[in-house]
């Protein structure tokens, strides 16, 4: 006897197959045969958890502090968040050391909370945005600042003043769901026991939301990407041998010592 819902279930599998099936360029480890062994992928360790968050892209977002920007000499645009990446492969996880990096004799801290996103999308609205956080945590945006300044005075882009190894410290993540955080959590930084940066969220001229919805129309978000979301005043040098403590109070904290 003939099932009349054969051809749907059969056009129905073919669907599942095609979905299934890896894009080009990015099969799973186990499928591919790679020429050379496959890098490992950046992960963070997660609070209360012995899993580990994967770290896909990340994201920052500049002058998001209007008391860091004047002291950078620069002015805040509301209309038009500025945006930069970092390498996954510049995360520092698990309190490591920090290598000095090359190139540079002026290495500047800024402390950020760090967003991690559990879902993606693009083009979307704030309170769509908002669901697409998976949890929280605190990191460095290290800054090559003589460079960043080389690069501005000759109009040039300054990713080499971002985008370095080991240039993305961050701590252990908190999930969304056993984090408070609003708009008088604090954000702040000392260096060797000696308060450098503080500042409260809601001083950020852009919310979460916002960052994230703004950034939705530029690049497709997905899961497993950091969003650092802007430093306070009072950014400063660090040298070899300085110990510094960034803390998102209340939510995550990092330790670590340049080298």
């Amino acid at each position: 006897m003939t099932n009349g819902n054969a051809p749907n279930r059969h056009a129905a599998a073919a669907g599942l197959r095609r979905l299934s099936r890896p894009k080009p360029g990015f099969a799973t480890l186990a499928a591919m045969n790679y020429a050379i062994a496959a890098p490992a992928i950046p992960s963070l360790p997660i609070i209360g958890s012995d899993r580990r968050f994967p770290v896909r892209r990340v994201f920052c977002i500049g002058r998001n502090y209007a008391e860091h920007a004047r002291e950078m000499g620069a002015t805040v645009d509301k209309s038009a968040p500025m945006f930069f990446c970092k390498p996954a492969d510049a995360v520092v996880a698990d309190g490591a050391d920090v290598p000095y990096p090359q190139a540079t004799a002026e290495l500047h801290h800024e402390v950020e909370m760090v967003v991690a996103l559990g879902a993606g999308g693009r083009d979307l609205g704030a309170e769509q945005a908002k669901a697409l956080v998976w949890g929280y945590g605190v990191g460095l945006d290290l800054t090559r600042r003589d460079l960043q300044a080389q690069a501005k005075a000759k109009g040039h882009p300054w990713d080499v003043a971002k985008g370095f190894d080991h240039s993305a410290p961050v701590s252990a993540l908190r999930p969304a769901g056993a984090a408070m955080v609003d708009a008088h959590t604090v954000l702040r930084l000392d260096v060797n026991g000696e308060p450098r940066q503080r500042a409260t969220l809601g001083e950020m001229v852009h919310d979460v939301p916002h960052i994230l919805a703004a950034l939705s129309t530029l690049f497709e978000l997905k899961a497993g990407d950091l969003v650092f979301t802007g430093t306070p005043a009072g950014v400063a040098a660090l040298q070899r041998g300085d110990r510094f403590h960034a803390e998102l109070v209340g939510v995550a904290e990092l330790q670590g010592r340049v080298v």
